[in-house]
C-alpha cells in the first residue's frame, strides 16, 4: 500500500475493471425488455455496476457504471446515452462510497449500498425522463421521447431492474469477496 494510505491500482485491477465494463455492456445488451412508454428497456447490466462499487469502491463503480451500460446504449439506443452515462455512473459511485465506508465490509452495509444504487437508477431515470429529456426535446427534437406520464410508467420496471441489480451484485460480491486485486 502506498504511504499516503491510498490503495494501489495494479495491473490485475485494470484487467478486472475492463472485464466488468465488458460484462456490464453485454448484460445490458443481451437481455433487453422494451418499455414502450419511454422507448427504454429493462436490462440486467446493473448487476455488474453494483458489483464494481461493492467490490472495488466508488471510482471503479463510477467507471464501470459510466462506460459499460453507455456502450450498450450506443448500440441501438443512443438517445439514452446522457441519462445512462450520468445515472449509472452515479449508481456505481454511490454504491462504492457507501460500501467503502464499512470498516469490516459487512453484509449489512453492502446491502444498504446495493439498494442505494437501485434507488439511484429509479430516481435518475425518472428525472431524465420526466424533466430533462422533455426540456431538451424542445430544442433538440431527438430527445422529445418521453414525458412525466411515461416516466411514471417506467418507475415499476426500473424498480424491478434495480432490485435485480442489487441482489445479483450482492450475490456476486459475496462470491468474490475473498479476492482483492489491489494487493
Amino acid at each position: 500500500m502506498a504511504t499516503d494510505n491510498r490503495k494501489k491500482w495494479t495491473f490485475a485491477t485494470t484487467g478486472i475493471v475492463g472485464a466488468l465494463i465488458v460484462l456490464a455492456a453485454i448484460a445490458t445488451m443481451v437481455i433487453r425488455v422494451p418499455i414502450p412508454a419511454t422507448t427504454g428497456y429493462f436490462n440486467i447490466g446493473d448487476v455488474f455496476v453494483i458489483l464494481a462499487g461493492l467490490w472495488l469502491g466508488p471510482l471503479v463503480g463510477a467507471i464501470v457504471g459510466s462506460i459499460g451500460p453507455t456502450i450498450a446504449d450506443a448500440i441501438g439506443f443512443p438517445v439514452f446515452i446522457p441519462a445512462t452515462l450520468i445515472t449509472k455512473g452515479m449508481e456505481g459511485f454511490i454504491v462504492g462510497l457507501i460500501a467503502s465506508g464499512a470498516k469490516t465490509g459487512g453484509i449489512k452495509i453492502k446491502t444498504v449500498a446495493a439498494f442505494a444504487g437501485a434507488i439511484t437508477i429509479i430516481v435518475g431515470y425518472f428525472v431524465f425522463e420526466a424533466y430533462i429529456y422533455p426540456a431538451v426535446g424542445k430544442i433538440i427534437p431527438a430527445f422529445a421521447i418521453t414525458d412525466i406520464g411515461a416516466a411514471i410508467v417506467e418507475i415499476l420496471p426500473n424498480s424491478i431492474q434495480g432490485i435485480v441489480g442489487a441482489v445479483g451484485g450482492l450475490a456476486l460480491w459475496k462470491a468474490l469477496a475473498g479476492y482483492n486485486p489491489k494487493k
